[in-house]
């Protein structure tokens, strides 16, 4: 915590047999069997359970732990939907030794990181012991060329945490050598724990030429737009040159996105939308209500690109307000898989849906860079301790949150580990904006 300690002091650090993580259980995977998705409740399948740890790989990093956070992976995997992810542990232990490692009947779960590296495998150069690292959920093993244009194209492509073994929320946590970035300096540890996954999707599923490639005075829908990845699409869409028109759920919402900069807002409680008449129709109607309302705010223009995540509930609207020749560019389903949308307005309209999941190292790194540099910030709005796990994540499964929910792991208390005081107190505005809202 001092981060003053020499690397030899770390590397020389014993490390214990045993260490605490948050787990869900093989033999409890149909414990909310005949329950809504709705009343599956995290802290009922969340547990914190001291085991082993796991015996280093080549290329790998043993990471300390300060600070982690939730994620809608977490969510799922703590409800066991839409499956369990212990199929993704058995298919990922059948590849290798070493990835036998990870079929265990135990599942440690989490996505993101922000801690110090204690010991690293045979063959990492970059990363020794002591260094201060934040970590994005890639893993892959590129022994396929299909990933090298692309690292997300590697047959063998996986998230940290979810399809993987041994993630972020819990006190150690093993990663691959080229999951590490440096931990920006003036952040706390549970900032820089928060941006990891939903920075690094928003920013490919946004910005980059495998995503949507926004542009300067493009106008982007932006659903969610104070929650996890919403609010990091939010600030790329400002910083970018675009306008956002940000889709919020009540009046505290609109305020939050109103304080980043955002001008155009419209909160969808308010409006009383209804995308849906039942379970298996929908309603234009609703569509072009929503349209007009984009029209009104914006002086005519239909959205350039749709960032869309929602899913189900809000698939079809997507595609009809989207411009002739516009972008829904789609990450994730946090209302359900099954999209249904009226092909009429996509096929005649020449419109495109395009599909973007996490992103490459090239693509983490540039989204971490942004953070480093005080143009994107933390979104931390509550942060919980480890023994919390449970409740944090029921906060994000109800959408009682907003921004990012925190974990302190090996940290004792918020607002350690700022290395550059003076860079902070530049964005110290920014960086609390969702704290305690």
């Amino acid at each position: 915590m001092a981060g003053d300690t020499s690397s030899e002091d770390f590397a020389n650090i014993a490390i214990p047999e045993t260490y605490r993580g948050v787990t869900v259980h093989k033999d409890e995977t149909d414990m909310f069997e005949g329950l809504a998705t709705r009343d599956k409740d995290p802290r009922k399948s969340l547990h914190v359970d001291d085991v082993p740890v796991p015996e280093l790989a080549p290329g790998e990093a043993l990471v300390a732990v300060m600070a982690s956070s939730i994620n809608y992976n977490t969510v799922w995997t703590s409800i066991f939907e839409p499956m369990a992810t212990f199929g993704f542990l058995e298919r990922y232990g059948r590849l290798s030794e070493y990835t036998k490692r990870h079929d265990l009947p135990y599942h440690v779960v989490g996505s993101d990181l922000a801690g110090v590296v204690l010991r690293t495998g045979p063959g990492v150069n970059a990363w020794k012991p002591g260094q201060e690292v934040v970590a994005h959920c890639l893993s892959v093993e590129l022994e396929s060329p299909d990933g090298h244009n692309d690292t997300m194209m590697d047959p063998e492509q996986r998230i940290w945490g979810f399809e993987t073994n041994f993630g972020g929320l819990a006190e150690l946590a093993i990663v691959k050598a080229n999951q590490l970035m440096p931990k920006p300096g003036h952040l706390s540890w549970e900032e820089a724990a928060s941006p990891g996954l939903v920075n690094s999707t928003a920013y490919r599923q946004l910005v980059s030429k495998n995503g949507a490639a926004m542009k300067q005075g493009d106008t982007v829908l932006i659903w969610g737009a104070s929650g996890g990845l919403g609010s990091y699409a939010t600030q790329f869409a400002l910083n970018g040159g675009a306008t956002p028109v940000c889709v919020v759920s009540s009046p505290e919402k609109a305020e939050i996105v109103r304080s980043m900069g955002a001008e155009l807002v419209i909160d969808r409680s308010a409006e009383g939308y209804k995308f849906w008449k039942n379970e298996h129709e929908q309603d234009p109607r609703e569509w072009k209500r929503l349209g007009a309302k984009i029209r009104e705010l914006t002086g005519g223009d239909d959205p350039d690109i749709v960032f869309e995540h929602p899913g189900r509930e809000t698939f079809g609207a997507s595609v009809f307000v989207a411009r002739k020749g516009g972008t829904i560019v789609t990450c994730a389903s946090t209302s359900g898989y099954m999209h249904q949308y009226d092909n009429r307005y996509l096929w005649m309209n020449l419109k495109n849906i395009l599909s973007s999941h996490f992103a490459n190292y090239r693509e983490a790194w540039e989204a971490n860079r942004l953070i480093d540099k005080g143009m994107i910030h933390p979104t931390v709005s509550k942060v919980y301790s480890l023994e919390e796990t449970g409740q944090a994540a029921l906060d994000v499964h109800r959408n009682a949150h907003q921004g990012k929910v925190g974990v302190l792991c090996l940290s004792p208390e918020e607002g350690l580990g700022v290395r550059n005081q003076e860079k902070r107190a530049q964005h110290v505005d920014e960086i609390n904006r969702f704290r305690g809202v």
